[in-house]
């Protein structure tokens, strides 16, 4: 059971040239952030530069039937957060990641299970956060996440995070 103030342990980093096992990554942050068992994610998966989730609907209902903002804004945040994080697991790096800001628009209602997406807002972001990282040894991303219901979108985030500097 989770302490407050008290931070999670980290998942030991993947070998050199090795990727997080996504299942393993999943359990891992199931325990380290409680409400994660509750979002309905069926499936992570890298694709490229992309990360997407598969989520079921029914953790995310609202009153009408359909998905609570709030439930999906937490959930676009959060796929931010497990996008920059395992963008620098692949580098060898258990650095802390944090929102700096978040936007949503809601542009159609979700009605049945949906997929999210996570992707850098322009193609040279991993690029500009490693020099950054290399530079100043702190960096920021701006990451574009979208929720797609079969081929229609229904809701588009965009999201800076922040890679603190290495603790000493």
């Amino acid at each position: 059971m989770r302490e407050i103030g008290k931070p999670h342990p980290r998942l030991p980093l993947p070998a050199e040239g090795q990727e997080d096992d996504p299942q393993r990554f999943l359990a891992w942050l199931g325990e380290a952030i409680p409400m994660v068992e509750h979002l309905g994610i069926r499936e992570m998966r890298r694709d490229g530069q992309r990360l997407v989730w598969q989520l079921a609907l029914t953790p995310s209902l609202n009153d009408k039937g359909t998905g609570f903002g709030g439930a999906l804004t937490a959930q676009a945040t959060l796929l931010g957060w497990c996008w920059t994080t395992l963008w620098l697991r692949r580098r060898g790096l258990a650095r802390d990641v944090v929102v700096a800001e978040a936007s949503q628009r809601f542009l159609a209602p979700v009605t049945g299970d949906y997929r999210f997406e996570c992707e850098p807002e322009a193609e040279v972001g991993p690029e500009n956060l490693a020099l950054q990282l290399a530079q100043k040894g702190r960096g920021r991303i701006t990451l574009v996440q979208r929720l797609w219901c079969g081929e229609v979108l229904c809701l588009e985030a965009r999201s800076n995070y922040a890679v603190l500097a290495a603790s000493s």
